[in-house]
């Protein structure tokens, strides 16, 4: 038997070429015979090991330029470097077969770095310290996705033209960085390729929106489209499906409620984001589309109830917890969802100390807690001709204005409508509260009028004081306090004018009251 030609496996290393017909492929995305994942015939394991070698020398040749403001030529530099598997005088030997990494525009992501506080060895300590962490949930485009140790730091695995495109989008994106750091646009801190087997390889490092140690009890992926947006019978079969923008409307139909503060600062980040994404595509002459925010929602009250019925499962055995570690502070900054919104992370909040976890507080319609993880993600398409092809031919078939490719101008507005009037509602504040001593004075009218003691003077105390105090018709507390009448103008209604010292008077009596009934009632033996 011939023996195989030595310059052949010079080219094609077993550890990054596989036979095609043993994979299965989702786009450059396969599977190979073994179970491991492969990405251009690469296995994973493999391309973590390129990517981290590359991350490590990039970074620290990087460290020995000086400092210098950011030029327009720097966002076209490409630096590229050879790793023998034997090693060099520049690069250390390893088992991961020949290959090459590019960096694009170092300079220009090096000040993008510095721009978020990310200081040169914690990025090499995040990425390259342990070992990368492959997510299994990667989604149908086709790509892989690595998340940091740490849960700083997601890579992705993005097509040639994704990766022109972001080269084209620096110039403007830095522009838009100065300006304003609190985004939900994807936060880029790296652009790479790795060169192996005749194939390119090209990987983003960006902020990662979704901490793994924060468990996600639901997912959205939502454009504002309702054409054939539901999550498919496949994706419900996974552990935490991401569902689409029917799914949301189906599942919540009022929405997420939050607070006016954070929805008005929300509101206003998302409006910023559609208007940059479509001055930056002007600049570029290319515009951005067909980009999506991603939601991911915690349950508070949901996770407590878990870790309480993990308890009672396993109190008896002594068994303990799964850990219920608490996040670390990312190093980045302005990467969280309330510091893209707010510019900081409140101390403070509906959710006291759990809110430092970075997302932003909420509700849903039951009134359980929640927080709430979002960021726009897959701004790297373009409306091309291929994607006014797409659009004009679904027209044909359906309502154009719903499915989700559009022209860039349609396509914002209708991101921004459905995001701000549909997936986050403001939440209603009462104009009025109601002291805890006026909630014990109704249950003391419960507790008389079930012992048949003091039914009628308890009925008229309630109609005559509280009522008008309250400034609220009977039974219908969704009504606002009646505004006062205008000058000249006599009002048919008989009820007292009460200032605010006199409704603390009233108060404070019809408490002494209530309090020497019940004392009076448990003297006599009542229960």
């Amino acid at each position: 038997m011939r023996k195989p030609d030595t310059a052949c496996m010079f080219l094609f290393p077993i550890n990054f070429a596989l036979p095609l017909s043993h994979t299965k492929t989702i786009g450059h995305r396969g599977v190979d015979p073994t179970g491991e994942t492969t990405y251009k015939k690469t296995t994973s394991s493999a391309l973590k090991g390129a990517i981290q070698l590359g991350i490590t020398h990039t970074v620290g040749s990087l460290s020995q330029k000086a400092e210098r403001d950011v030029l327009m030529q720097d966002f076209y530099v490409v630096e590229s470097i050879f790793f023998p598997s034997e090693g060099s005088n520049l690069t250390p030997a390893h088992h991961h077969g020949d290959f090459r990494f590019k960096t694009y525009a170092p300079i220009a992501f090096r000040y993008f770095r510095e721009l978020f506080g990310i200081r040169p060895d914690d990025y090499l300590y995040s990425l390259c310290n342990d070992p990368l962490i492959e997510l299994s949930n990667s989604g149908a485009s086709g790509s892989i996705f690595y998340v940091s140790s740490d849960d700083e730091f997601i890579i992705k695995t993005v097509q040639h033209k994704e990766a022109e495109f972001l080269q084209k989008l620096l110039p403007g994106y830095f522009m838009n960085l100065n300006q304003n750091k609190r985004t939900l646009l994807p936060k880029f801190y790296g652009l790479y390729c790795v060169q192996s087997g005749g194939k390119n390889i090209r990987i983003v490092v960006m902020n990662n929106l979704l901490p793994r140690s924060v468990p996600m009890h639901l997912k959205y992926d939502l454009k504002g489209s309702t054409y054939k947006r539901r999550a498919s019978p496949k994706e419900r079969e996974k552990g935490v499906p991401t569902y689409k923008d029917l799914d949301f409307i189906q599942d919540m139909p009022e929405g997420i409620q939050l607070e006016p503060d954070n929805y008005n600062a929300l509101s206003k980040t998302i409006q910023r984001d559609c208007l940059v994404s479509l001055s930056i595509g002007t600049y570029i002459c290319i515009t951005i589309m067909d980009y999506s925010l991603l939601v991911g929602i915690h349950n508070v009250d949901q996770a407590c109830r878990e870790r309480v019925g993990t308890v009672e499962s396993k109190g008896a055995e002594g068994a303990v917890t799964p850990d219920q570690r608490r996040p670390q502070a990312q190093k980045a900054l302005y990467s969280t969802a309330m510091e893209s919104i707010q510019g900081e992370a409140r101390g403070k909040g509906t959710l006291d100390s759990e809110d430092q976890w970075g997302g932003i507080p909420a509700r849903n319609s039951k009134g359980e807690r929640l927080l709430v993880y979002i960021g726009i993600i897959d701004i790297l398409q373009s409306y091309r001709f291929i994607k006014k092809l797409e659009h004009s031919w679904k027209a044909l078939v359906h309502d154009g204005d719903t499915v989700s490719v559009h022209r860039p101008g349609f396509y914002a507005e209708r991101f921004q409508r459905f995001m701000c009037n549909t997936v986050f509602r403001k939440a209603c504040k009462a104009s009025y509260f109601i002291p805890v001593s006026f909630i014990c004075f109704f249950s003391t009218v419960r507790y008389c009028c079930r012992t048949y003691l003091f039914i009628f003077p308890l009925k008229i105390l309630t109609v005559v004081f509280l009522c008008p105090c309250l400034g609220m018709q009977s039974g219908r507390p969704d009504l606002l306090p009646r505004t006062p009448p205008l000058a000249g103008v006599s009002t048919e209604t008989n009820l007292p004018n009460f200032s605010a010292p006199s409704i603390r008077y009233i108060h404070t009596i019809l408490c002494h009251f209530i309090t020497s009934i019940y004392s009076g009632m448990k003297k006599f033996g009542h229960p």
